[in-house]
């Protein structure tokens, strides 16, 4: 029989957001324990798994902070995934981009993304299992030429495939699966919002890309490692 997420416990960072609501829901339908840090004292209003009893939010993890990376992920038990959807974006003529918004977006994107993927990869280790690592970069990370106009933001999602591709190679032997998705334009309310006049129907779903990382995360997954996979929908 196919072994399942079945009481598995997952982290999931960024999980109170669009993407996270759809990831966290999709895990949950499989029968996971969610775990789910969140930067602010409690989960927004709009997320809608606060009181379900498979998940586990803690609030106040500032995710840049390497320490309290550590202790968070120090009191999941028995781990077997962690799937880094936290992240941000900005947008600036290259000319336009001080040091200070440069090194946010390197933080913002970058940083936590290896904090998490190094404490996850700890416990792992550490308890000898194997386990899976979701993390997630963007079409301009894969294809830099489309990153004109936001240089920054492209870098720190470069540098989030070539750790995934890397992390990946050295932890192959350990049966630590560690891969990426690579949205292109995902449709949600705030990109709606931002841009009305674009074919939404060209854009990912949630749905779609929930379902990707949740099969990347899952021991149905037995042999893709060191993937970055394209999700552009029809863009």
């Amino acid at each position: 029989m196919m072994e399942t997420l079945e009481g598995r416990h997952i982290v999931v960072t960024g999980g109170t957001g669009a993407l996270g609501g759809a990831v966290v829901g999709r895990l949950l339908e499989q029968g996971a324990i969610c775990h789910v840090p969140n930067a602010h004292a409690a989960a927004p209003s709009h997320f809608p798994f606060t009181a379900h009893d498979n998940v586990k939010l803690a609030h106040n993890v500032d995710l840049s902070d390497s320490a309290k990376v550590e202790a968070f992920y120090s009191q999941v038990p028995a781990l077997w995934g962690s799937i880094h959807l936290a992240g941000g974006f900005a947008k600036a003529p290259v000319e336009k981009i001080e040091s200070a918004s440069f090194a946010e977006m390197m933080d913002t994107n970058a940083r936590t993304t290896f904090l998490c993927s190094r404490a996850a990869i700890r416990s792992m280790l550490a308890s000898g299992s194997a386990g899976r690592i979701v993390n997630v970069t963007a079409r301009a990370g894969l294809d830099p030429r489309r990153g004109a106009g936001m240089v920054a933001y492209t870098a720190s999602k470069a540098a989030v495939a070539a750790m995934t591709v890397a992390m990946a190679e050295e932890l192959k032997a350990n049966g630590i699966l560690v891969n990426a998705v690579a949205p292109s334009t995902l449709d949600t309310p705030a990109n709606r919002a931002d841009m009305p006049d674009a074919d939404f129907t060209k854009w990912v779903s949630l749905e779609a890309a929930a379902e990707a990382i949740a099969y990347l995360a899952s021991p149905t997954n037995q042999a893709m490692s060191g993937t970055l996979v394209p999700l552009y929908g029809r863009a």
